[in-house]
């Protein structure tokens, strides 16, 4: 995770053990990470601005939070000024995975 100026860049992937698994994980990444429950698990995002974009062949998603981060690192007064915490912070959060997939 990090900063582009006031938006924060949060980047998610599922890991590749070679597992025929691994096709199904990307696909609950790519469904679970929504801008709903992007919003769900990053409240100060409730009312911004964001996109995800789906990189399936790197098992990826990529989350442009818009504005998170007010006027920049220098302006902002968040906690985590430059959000390279974000990423911690929403791995910590709880979410469904279905236990096959694990």
């Amino acid at each position: 995770s990090g900063d582009k100026g006031g938006n924060a860049n949060l980047g998610l992937w599922v890991k590749n053990d070679g597992s025929p698994k691994y096709a199904d994980r990307v696909q609950w990444l790519a469904k679970m990470f929504n801008p709903r429950k992007v919003r769900e698990l990053v409240p100060e995002a409730k009312d911004l601005d964001l996109e995800v974009f789906v990189l399936p062949n790197l098992g990826a998603i990529n989350i442009v939070i818009h504005g998170l981060l007010g006027d920049g690192v220098a302006a902002s007064t968040r906690f985590d000024p430059q959000a390279k915490g974000l990423g911690e912070w929403v791995r910590s959060r709880i979410v469904h995975i279905q236990e096959g997939l694990v």
